[in-house]
């Protein structure tokens, strides 16, 4: 770590302009572990420059995503709007010092400067008519126009830096022009007002106020990193180490994103993913620790150090996070696993308590990906099914009903509903009406469980309310 800093701090920064999508979570991740493995601190910083986007729902959330993922943080949330004046500050001295200026240049003007330089055959570059240099004489400001400003990136050399995933990159500063680190001021604001920072500028005041030592970020930040590195310069401010992270691709092999594909954190949770495989899984992408595949948050962080740090673009496999859920679920402990069954039952409209559903997890998660799915098994416990007009057709046929009639006589009569006394009913019912098993078995499963494949039926049935089964075996 460099020694102008005294301990690693990382940070996420996102745009409160929808859900945190799967990308911004990874990265998320790995800062946090990252600051955890080192005994650092980790910061959540709101980046809502974007006014006419950004909303409190994202940025609320942003944070139940967080802490569903269980991505704690040292301080924050930090608000960039809450910034203002300090952004202000900053410019000002930039301007002071010769390091920024304002420029006036309308949008027509610059969509003309563009023109003539692509009719040139040139790239299209900012031609710095406003930017003061010694012998130049700048034009009188026009009335009206309220400007910019524009950071004075220098105008030869090269910005390098090691990438902690890349390695070194180098851009010549001839391939980036002056951007523009505030906007005009708003319309009707009071006379002096600021304009709102624009991102690559607010970033560095950011991390250099907030001692950020590591940035992990994705890959399309990379163009941004030049900017960044020659405003940290100009402020004399310390420069963090930068790590630029690959794209996830969708199952297609296109890019996620919050445009295309992505599907909020938050949506995982309430499809049945676990928040500890969902971190296990976005470990996996971009970062590997031997032939581990399978590891807990806190094994990750003694792990993550920085390196094996992929640097091709990973591969979104839902199959792949349905392996890893489904282990976890397998994992948990059962009265944790009822209380999110509980949870997926009322998110369907059915009401069920902790102590009814917890006996009956262990029979069925052995089959489910997800608590999800875990609660579409156990809804026939709690609420009526209903099995295809086409599957009753072919299954509780005319010459099956009086075995299902027999079965629910002697069913009723058990004075001790338990599996043993259910498996001694179907034998009785077997051998006196010549039926086989599946022959049985499987009518029984569509006119109580509304389906044609479960656990050992015995044992599925020993779960029900005995007056139930008999009910839905007499009227099926």
């Amino acid at each position: 770590m460099s020694p102008t800093f005294d301990k690693v701090r990382t940070r996420i920064a996102p745009s409160p302009t929808g859900f945190l999508h799967l990308g911004t979570a990874r990265t998320a991740l790995y800062s946090w572990a990252y600051a955890r493995h080192h005994g650092g601190e980790f910061v959540l910083r709101i980046e809502d420059t974007d006014v006419a986007r950004s909303t409190q729902d994202s940025v609320d959330q942003i944070i139940a995503a967080m802490n569903w993922l269980g991505l704690n943080y040292d301080e924050g949330p930090i608000y960039q709007m809450q910034r203002l004046d300090r952004y202000q500050a900053v410019i000002d001295q930039m301007i002071a010092a010769g390091r920024a200026y304002r420029c006036y240049a309308t949008p027509e003007e610059l969509d003309a400067m563009r023109e003539a330089q692509r009719a040139r055959g040139e790239k299209t570059h900012y031609d710095r008519r406003w930017r003061p240099e010694p012998g130049k004489t700048l034009a009188t400001p026009p009335e009206g126009v309220k400007p910019v400003i524009r950071f004075a990136n220098p105008i030869d050399g090269d910005v390098t830096w090691d990438d902690l995933v890349k390695g070194p990159i180098t851009i010549n500063n001839r391939e980036i022009d002056d951007l523009i680190i505030a906007r005009a001021p708003s319309d009707g604001a009071p006379v002096g007002a600021p304009g709102v920072p624009t991102y690559n500028f607010a970033v560095v005041v950011d991390d250099w106020d907030m001692r950020i030592s590591h940035v992990f970020r994705g890959d399309e930040h990379v163009n941004n990193t030049p900017w960044q590195i020659n405003i940290f310069n100009a402020l004399g401010a310390p420069l963090p180490a930068f790590g630029h992270l690959p794209i996830i691709l969708g199952d297609d092999g296109l890019k996620l994103s919050k445009r295309r594909g992505a599907v909020s954190v938050m949506d995982y949770a309430a499809d049945g993913y676990l928040p500890e495989a969902m971190l296990n899984y976005l470990a996996r992408l971009g970062w590997s620790h031997g032939d581990e595949e399978l590891f807990s948050a806190a094994q990750m962080v003694s792990w993550f150090d920085g390196s094996h740090l992929s640097k091709s673009p990973a591969q979104w496999d839902p199959a792949k996070l349905d392996w890893v859920n489904g282990h976890y679920v397998k994992q948990i402990d059962e009265a944790r696993l009822a209380e999110l069954v509980v949870a997926q039952l009322a998110a369907k409209g059915i009401a069920a308590t902790v102590e009814q559903v917890q006996p009956k997890v262990g029979l069925f998660k052995d089959r489910c990906a997800t608590t999800a799915a875990l609660a579409d098994w156990l809804a026939m416990y709690f609420a009526p099914v209903s099995p295809s007009a086409d599957d009753l057709a072919t299954h509780i046929t005319e010459a099956v009903r009086p075995a299902l009639r027999a079965l629910a006589e002697r069913l009723s009569a058990l004075t001790d509903w338990h599996k043993t006394g259910i498996q001694q009913a179907l034998k009785e019912t077997l051998a006196a009406t010549g039926l086989k098993m599946p022959q049985l078995a499987v009518p029984v499963r569509f006119a109580v469980c509304g389906r044609a494949q479960t656990p050992s039926l015995d044992a599925v049935l020993e779960h029900f309310d005995q007056k139930k089964v008999v009910d839905r075996l007499q009227t099926v």
